[in-house]
């Protein structure tokens, strides 16, 4: 380890092209950037961290956000139910459709670049949104600003793990930047309660002058390497142009089967198309020379584990709080501002547990918080099924913000953290982009899921009662979490049995 680590701080200045020949490989490129823990972080270390996770809060901040906001919306815009969902689906038919190819273009067309770019197309599709009244261009930027998350989270994961030595130091960044997105996904609920009270346009104007402001600060900090030599030849355009359209497919026919059934010809031949185009793409990687996912990757038990626990954990908690965010305005006429109350505990769990995560990751197996964080979920969701007609706040709620503050703590930083592990330095976009797109394209799933429940019933809602097809789509997204559980203890098994 200490032969390819720079011991001196230094070191992680800015490289220059003329200082760094165009020969040599990303790896080591990469490797020349590694810092370790003995001299300290420099201040502009820590800015660098602060503006890869800042986008990062910012992209969970959105997610979850704007779903506080939604009633206002189709109040004032008239919006149906349906058009609402798309604010939400748009977003997340961008992120999880692109992630892929989003951390493979940053692998070859050079990180700082394409984390730049997208954070600016970021901030300034939120600043346009927040001022339209059109519904479809609404929806179309919302879709705009999923595709730039789409390239800044992988770009800005594959920037720390590039950066950071694997070991101590890239645990302790990892954790505060994962930490910094659960916070995101779990303060969403609280931020978007509170500037909903304001306007709804707040809402989708907050993220755009603070990813404005980590745009200039990142121009300053984020390290200039040379980007390593391309020519087309070497990018696998087939697989990149079917595994995109793959997955928007796939998460355009699961967010539309509620509105139009899932039997219905445009979803069958949705998905079928989707199927078709994920095999060519698996064709088209085993004969590429330079493929856009090498298959072999695969190969792994704990990456893959760590996508899919990734895919789990995401899934039951969008859908989860989409069906909470419904229940509590719907049906018991909570206000914006009590939602924004009542989520605050699990934001704060969350955000105090950013400073602690890295030695946690230092001394305690994945696996065994895999164990905790999934157990903490599905006691959360467990909890919240005895939810009843009159039942108080610290009887119901309460107890199951805790826990999934507590699950979200755990779980997030650790499938981040197994997901990139072991990982090549020139991969690490690959890796970092394959476990956001499984996470993003769970929670398409499970909304679209949800959603289905909720309103097969056609029941209209009725106030101080649970929402129709709750307690089903509840115990849907405890199996989740069961899922999860069982496969972390059964990996955890096997490695014990190796060792």
């Amino acid at each position: 380890m200490q032969a390819h680590i720079v011991s001196d701080v230094t070191q992680t200045q800015v490289v220059s092209e003329t200082e760094v020949s165009t020969v040599e490989t990303p790896r080591r490129l990469d490797q020349r950037m590694h810092i370790t823990t003995g001299s300290g972080w420099s201040p502009k270390v820590w800015l660098l961290l602060v503006v890869l996770a800042g986008a990062l809060f910012l992209d969970g901040l959105d997610v979850s956000m704007v779903g506080v906001a939604l009633p206002s919306i189709g109040d004032d815009l008239g919006m149906s139910s349906s058009q609402l969902q798309w604010i939400v689906s748009g977003y997340v038919l961008g992120y999880g459709g692109l992630l892929l190819l989003g951390g493979r273009t940053s692998d070859l067309f050079g990180r700082r670049r394409v984390f730049l770019v997208a954070l600016g197309v970021f901030g300034v599709a939120s600043v346009i949104s927040a001022v339209v009244d059109v519904n479809a261009l609404i929806i179309a930027l919302r879709f705009i600003k999923g595709i730039a998350a789409a390239f800044t989270v992988p770009a800005g994961l594959s920037i720390i793990t590039t950066t950071f030595a694997e070991g101590p130091a890239r645990n302790r960044a990892l954790s505060i930047y994962t930490v910094c997105g659960a916070s995101g996904f779990s303060l969403g609920l609280v931020f978007g309660g509170l500037l909903t009270e304001l306007s709804w346009r707040a809402t989708l104007l907050f993220p755009g002058p603070l990813a404005l402001l980590l745009f200039v600060v990142g121009m300053r900090v984020i390290p200039a390497v040379a980007a390593p030599s391309f020519r087309w030849a070497q990018f696998d355009v087939v697989g990149a142009l079917t595994s995109t359209g793959s997955l928007l497919l796939l998460v355009f026919g699961v967010v539309r089967a509620p509105e139009i059934g899932w039997t219905a010809p445009v979803t069958l031949v949705t998905l079928v198309a989707s199927a078709a185009l994920m095999a060519g793409f698996v064709v088209a990687e085993m004969r590429h020379r330079l493929p856009l996912l090498r298959l072999g990757i695969l190969r792994s038990v704990s990456l893959v584990q760590a996508n899919i626990s990734a895919a789990l954990m995401f899934g039951g908690y969008v859908a989860f709080q989409f069906v909470v965010t419904l229940y509590l305005q719907q049906s018991l006429g909570w206000s914006p501002l009590s939602m924004a109350l009542g989520f605050l505990p699990a934001g704060l769990i969350v955000a105090l547990s950013a400073t602690k995560m890295d030695k946690v990751l230092d001394r305690v197996p994945t696996q065994l918080l895999l164990i905790v964080g999934f157990t903490a979920f599905l006691l959360a969701y467990l909890w919240f099924a005895r939810a009843s007609a009159g039942t108080g706040y610290a009887s119901f709620l309460l107890p199951t913000i805790i826990l999934l503050g507590i699950g979200f703590a755990v779980t997030f930083p650790s499938v981040m953290s197994q997901g990139t592990a072991g990982v090549e330095d020139d991969e690490q976009g690959l890796a970092s982009g394959l476990v956001n797109t499984f996470a993003q394209v769970g929670g398409a799933i499970m909304m679209a899921v949800v959603t289905a429940i909720l309103t097969s019933s056609h029941q209209p809602v009725v106030p101080g009662q649970l929402l129709p097809g709750m307690q089903t789509a509840i115990w849907v997204v405890s199996g989740l979490s069961i899922v999860g559980l069982a496969g972390a203890v059964i990996v955890g098994a096997r490695r014990r049995k190796s060792s």
